[in-house]
């Protein structure tokens, strides 16, 4: 029986369903897009699907809306994948085990990809009605925006007429997003040499971290538990004689990191000190958090004595200084939008591999010349410290339109229907209007959607009420559209 039975609105809330029984993280869309095009075949829908899974639906208006400029709903196929530590779940083919608490959606110990299947069910719904008015629909489902809007970039934007862009991309009800920042992706890499060493193995477990989106979350200073790690070893190699076997944190540069393991090898004779070094170190970090960290834990394996391959002490300390003194999280507010962030630096992936250690960072801003700054700013750290990096996955920044004629007449539906004004924000993620944008001359664009917490987390969950305010608040807009 679906866990959705009785809530409204039942046919978006059904679409919905249907899809978390579909595996679609990012990089596996296939299965996805197929449903989406068995679904246009269905409904006697002109449809186009690309190499890439993107996937274009097309309807006519309905009637009195025959001759009215096409409208344009877009959302993106793929979610975050990001389960709790001990869940069991495989993303390539297990279905999400879907609950509702209180009011919310979410899936038991995995994310939930409200972020952005909503954006798809609301779609789907629209184009399987046969009672909705509304103009002429171009539904545009992309892949792969979370990792490197692939998608949108290789989207062939001639076979849109519309100009009206509805992107139903936020997570926050009541808000009219309508600019974003821009971002890249930054993979840094520190070759090593290894020698042998006897001691004893200590695995240094950090997790319990809130974690959360690298974008929307970057400025609430949550922990990265990559950084705590380099501040570990960093503080207590003055003290120990200990050697560095592995750093390993993270699998998504969008996702702030909230658990890493570190491996190390220290002097047999100081072992114990150094456990009750780390407790106290623990204990310190769990002050300064105050009450934002309460599940922040470090769990300690004495794996014993024994001869060991370790990063050579010169190559550990350069790469350990580096993953210290770089920057993380809220690096300026905006100065123009006061309370927003403008430009931020995440530390997403770490991985010690056979003879390097990895990282990829996730940079965004609103404002081109500071991303491209905060590169550098980057870069030369990575330089000095004897690394060597790439770029790629470059966007751009949507930048508000104040000649924009969608956005007054989306406020106008909101205030009739809500008595209230809605927010008119630019956010510090990533969204495909810029990319849209670039390729469609003349296009207005607005992104909103119904209030999701904490996305790109195990903790995200969809309230419910929310999306049939948005339903609601979506089909008036349509009629305005006329």
């Amino acid at each position: 029986m679906s866990v959705l039975k009785g809530f409204e609105p039942a046919n978006v809330l059904s679409y919905f369903e249907e899809l978390c029984k579909i595996p679609h993280g990012s990089g596996n869309t296939k299965a996805i897009s197929d449903y989406c095009v068995q679904f246009a075949k269905d409904h006697n829908l002109r449809y186009v699907q690309d190499e890439y899974n993107d996937v274009i639906i097309y309807k006519d208006g309905t009637e009195g809306f025959e001759n009215s400029s096409p409208v344009i709903i877009q959302g993106h196929l793929d979610m975050v994948c990001e389960k709790t530590l001990d869940s069991t779940h495989d993303f390539m083919k297990d279905p999400l085990d879907l609950k509702v608490e209180n009011g919310y959606l979410y899936a038991q110990d995995t994310s939930l990809g409200g972020d952005d299947g909503i954006a798809i069910a609301y779609a789907l719904s629209v184009l399987a009605s046969d009672t909705i008015a509304h103009p002429p629909i171009e539904a545009v489902f992309t892949v792969d925006e979370e990792t490197s809007m692939l998608g949108a970039e290789k989207l062939d934007m001639s076979l849109l007429k519309g100009r009206r862009l509805l992107n139903i991309d936020s997570e926050e009800e009541g808000v009219l997003t309508c600019g974003c920042a821009g971002g890249l992706r930054q993979h840094v890499t520190f070759d090593f040499q290894k020698v042998e060493k006897e001691g004893t193995e200590i695995e240094l477990w950090i997790k319990g971290l809130l974690g959360g989106h690298s974008g929307s979350d970057i400025h609430k200073q949550r922990g990265n538990a990559v950084k705590l790690s380099s501040r570990m070893y960093i503080h207590l190699s003055k003290t120990f004689a200990m050697d560095l076997i592995s750093i390993d944190g993270g699998e998504k540069d969008n996702v702030i990191t909230y658990s890493a393991k570190m491996r190390v090898l220290v002097d047999s004779a100081q072992a114990e000190d150094f456990i009750t070094a780390v407790r106290e170190e623990e204990a310190i970090w769990k002050k300064e958090f105050s009450n934002d960290e309460t599940g922040l834990n470090i769990e300690i394996t004495n794996a014993g004595q024994k001869n060991i391959t370790v990063i050579a002490p010169a190559d550990s300390s350069r790469i350990m200084k580096f993953i210290y003194a770089v920057p993380q999280g809220l690096i300026c507010s905006d100065r123009n939008l006061l309370g927003q962030s403008e430009t931020s630096l995440n530390l997403g992936v770490t991985v010690t591999r056979e003879d390097s250690v990895f990282m990829q960072f996730l940079l965004r801003s609103s404002i081109e010349t500071k991303k491209q700054a905060l590169c550098e700013r980057v870069g030369a750290l990575v330089e000095l410290a004897g690394g060597r990096y790439i770029i790629d996955s470059e966007y751009p920044a949507w930048g508000y339109d104040p000649n924009s004629k969608l956005r007054p007449l989306m406020r106008d539906v909101y205030v009739k229907m809500f008595k209230e004004e809605p927010r008119v924000e630019a956010v510090h993620t990533g969204l495909e209007c810029g990319i849209f944008g670039g390729h469609c001359e003349g296009l207005d664009s607005v992104s909103f959607g119904p209030n999701i917490l904490d996305i790109h987390s195990i903790n995200e969950k969809l309230d419910l009420a929310s999306v049939e305010r948005m339903w609601k608040f979506l089909l008036e807009v349509l009629k305005a559209c006329k």
